[in-house]
């Protein structure tokens, strides 16, 4: 992947995010500044996802820990284990709301 692909890609799934938190039915303040996005919870714990553009990943921090996604045929996954974008966010953003979300692509 060069760097004109990752940017589109990164970018694209950051949008993505932000869409898929504006319709997910709960309240989660977010903001998109530079590469990165801040989600807000009402106990006003912060999930950050965030554009590495040197290393072509996107980074996670939650309140519990941070994770490092790759692109991979047309999927971001955890370095750390095999775990697809889209999951790991439902489940971050689930813990930290502390309500049941499910976020997916639309």
């Amino acid at each position: 992947m060069n760097d004109s692909q990752y940017n589109l890609a990164a970018e694209n799934i950051l949008l993505a995010v932000e869409e898929a938190i504006e319709n997910c039915g709960y309240d989660i303040d977010y903001e998109g500044v530079g590469g990165m996005l801040t989600l807000t919870f009402k106990n006003a714990s912060k999930i950050i996802i965030n554009k590495q553009a040197p290393l072509h990943e996107i980074w996670v921090a939650t309140k519990f820990n941070g994770h490092h996604f790759h692109f991979e045929n047309d999927q971001w996954f955890d370095k750390r284990g095999s775990d697809e974008l889209w999951q790991f966010l439902s489940d971050a953003v689930s813990k930290q709301a502390e309500e049941t979300i499910v976020l997916s692509a639309q």
